[in-house]
């Protein structure tokens, strides 16, 4: 058998390094101060990514050697989120941490109070946005005042009902996924009692689609309900 060459051997290692840096598919949430700024499942690989006040600079999951090879992102995510739904987003990068820090995605800006903060499952990342590889269908949230935020809202329930059925819908704090009930929090014009539930009725076929809000808690998960006959 000939033996590879000193480029071939190169290749080979680099190829076998970058093979993990495929598509991925991830559910993004982006929760900005007035709105939902994006909620969409999202196809995403490490990449380059350029802001105005950070420039240019790899986001693939190497940053600072948190991982030993390239992948998706939570930064990447949200990138391509940016380039796909036509919305703009800025960040500094800090060289000693080798990552963007997220300042403005939409219009919602960072305070001298409120920031972005960047959660992968309802957990917050331990490590910054272009460390923080994804796997695929993990679920990445963007949410500005995070830090500040009492809850993380997470919405289930019946997701197929029959008109003038009624049907039970419950908000619980995801955070850890501690799944504490949150009474107070309004759906769809009602209010939650203090097991997080609501009862919904709707008169007439159609599609739904259902947010729990809260004042000072971070907006639930969006819900599609279809009601049929």
């Amino acid at each position: 058998m000939r033996a590879l060459s000193l480029g071939s051997t190169l290749f080979l290692a680099a190829s076998l390094v970058f093979a993990n840096n495929f598509p991925r598919l991830v559910n993004l949430r982006i929760e900005g101060a007035t709105g939902t700024i994006y909620e969409a499942p999202i196809l995403t690989r490490g990449h380059n990514i350029t802001t105005a006040s950070g420039g240019n600079h790899h986001c693939d999951g190497t940053n600072f050697g948190a991982n030993a090879s390239p992948g998706a992102t939570c930064t990447s995510a949200l990138a391509d989120a940016a380039h796909l739904d036509r919305f703009t987003f800025d960040g500094t990068f800090f060289e000693e941490f080798d990552d963007f820090f997220i300042t403005r995605i939409g219009d919602s800006s960072e305070t001298a109070t409120q920031d972005w903060g960047v959660l992968l499952n309802f957990s917050f990342t331990p490590v910054g946005g272009c460390q923080q590889e994804v796997k695929p269908f993990q679920h990445v949230l963007w949410a500005f005042d995070a830090f500040n935020a009492e809850h993380f809202l997470k919405l289930d329930g019946p997701r197929v009902i029959h008109a003038g059925q009624a049907a039970t819908y419950t908000v619980v704090d995801g955070l850890n996924h501690t799944n504490v009930p949150v009474g107070g929090a309004t759906l769809n014009g009602q209010t939650t009692n203090a097991a997080g539930q609501v009862t919904l009725i709707f008169p007439s076929p159609g599609p739904r689609s259902l947010k729990a809000t809260k004042s000072d808690s971070i907006r639930s998960n969006r819900l599609d309900v279809l009601v049929v006959p």
